[in-house]
């Protein structure tokens, strides 16, 4: 690749205390926590609204469980959607309308936080192996913002890697990531007769036969492209409406923005194939019609950051503790979505006990003063199929957000982290870490 030499002054926009970057369920989660334990704190998101996949990528119902006491609670009540321990099973998708203007007003409301939209992250700056701030594209140019603390909730690990800390993508064998996918939500279904379809584990039928196995079928008789033999059909809290995550491309790098487009084209040309196969094949969904979509590309997997643990599925099918937990009974099935075919390989869906996470997860191994958050935390390939999940990713987003605003508390980075007190700061906020 040819190098370009750029030397430029850049001002200075602000100092905080805590600096999150990436306003989705972890950053939104990690902001508010940190700011609610009176350190100032600001939200720098690349795009013009917050919530992230959960709104932007039409990402619902929100999956996964972890303990009680977490933001997941405070999430679901203000979505409006039924708080229960099933959740994460029925697959009730929220309104993402009103998701859009209830985490906007959730974040408002917190007075030590300041939130800076369509704000990309682009650069770091580094004093040794310290961070001590981010560069950031403005209408106005490049700006820098310096932080104490940063929290990396930018789903692929943007800072992190920006920073020279090591990352890994895909799987061992071949380095293959999880597809990307469309969501979108379908409108005019008959309640009556239609069936609903949360994923590869729901047995429901159609005309006495497994409905997953009805559209594995049609996609080999050429009736569905072949890459959405799995149809996965979520009711959301309003009667006729259903939530579709089937649309699917393989093979793409979401880093790549070369290959963003042509995987847009083909998911778009995908929802509409469905849309029609649904029509057509199957009842209820005679007179359905898209009522709206996301506006950003899913991404199921990029960067996951090394940190100085690594989680495994050995952890979580062994239901693991850890001294250090931040996060209490995260729970999810390890859901690879097939990186080399449709659907989820009956081979790759393990279950799992509820698992800790614990903080030297979040903990990257080569940068101070950062801490990881989401998606992007240190684990393998088949345990970040479990961990990416949206309740489970709020959990991590609180335990960053606190977590940080301790170290600028304690005057430490967060290798040097007291883990107690992150720990006790958890616990005085409601959250379960232990039985």
């Amino acid at each position: 690749m040819d190098h370009y030499k750029f030397t430029k002054d850049i001002p200075v926009a602000g100092r905080w205390d805590v600096i999150v970057a990436g306003g989705g369920p972890a950053g939104i989660c990690a902001a508010i926590s940190a700011a609610r334990e009176g350190v100032r704190v600001v939200l720098v998101e690349r795009y013009g609204i917050l919530g992230g996949n959960m709104v932007i990528g039409h990402v619902a119902p929100l999956m996964g469980m972890v303990g009680k006491g977490t933001m997941r609670d405070e999430i679901l009540k203000i979505l409006g959607v039924p708080d229960n321990d099933m959740i994460g099973e029925t697959g009730l998708a929220h309104d993402i309308e009103k998701a859009k203007i209830a985490l906007a007003n959730f974040v408002a409301a917190e007075k030590n936080l300041d939130v800076l939209l369509q704000t990309p992250v682009v650069d770091v700056v580094m004093e040794g192996s310290k961070i001590t701030g981010l560069v950031v594209s403005t209408k106005e140019g490049l700006r820098v913002i310096y932080g104490n603390n940063v929290v990396d909730a930018s789903g692929d690990g943007d800072v992190a890697f920006f920073t020279g800390n090591p990352v890994e993508m895909g799987r061992k064998s071949d380095g293959l990531m999880q597809p990307v996918t469309l969501e979108f939500t379908i409108t005019d279904v008959d309640e009556e007769r239609a069936i609903a379809c949360i994923g590869d584990v729901d047995n429901v039928q159609l005309n006495g036969e497994r409905f997953l196995d009805f559209t594995a079928r049609c996609a080999k008789q050429g009736l569905l492209p072949e890459v959405m033999a799995a149809v996965r059909l979520h009711r959301t809290t309003k009667p006729g409406e259903r939530q579709i995550n089937t649309t699917q491309r393989n093979g793409v790098n979401a880093l790549d923005p070369a290959q963003l487009f042509p995987a847009e084209v083909d998911l778009r040309n995908q929802m509409k194939a469905l849309v029609e196969f649904l029509q057509k094949y199957v009842p209820g969904y005679e007179k359905c019609r898209i009522k709206n979509s996301c506006t950003t590309l899913g991404v199921r997997e990029t960067r996951r950051v090394i940190g100085e643990y690594i989680l495994n599925t050995e952890d979580m099918v062994a239901g693991r503790r850890f001294e250090d937990a931040v996060v209490h009974n995260a729970e999810f099935i390890i859901d690879i979505h097939n990186p080399a075919g449709a659907g989820q390989a009956e081979e790759v869906i393990q279950y799992v006990k509820p698992y800790d996470i614990p903080w030297r997860c979040l903990v990257p191994v080569k940068t101070d003063n950062l801490i990881l958050s989401g998606r992007c935390i240190s684990g393998t390939h088949r345990a970040h199929a479990s961990y990416r999940i949206t309740v489970i990713c709020f959990a991590v987003g609180q335990a960053a957000g606190v977590a940080a605003a301790v170290c600028v508390k304690e005057g430490c980075s967060p290798r040097q982290a007291p883990v107690k007190k992150i720990q006790e700061a958890l616990k005085a906020r409601g959250a379960d870490l232990f039985y």
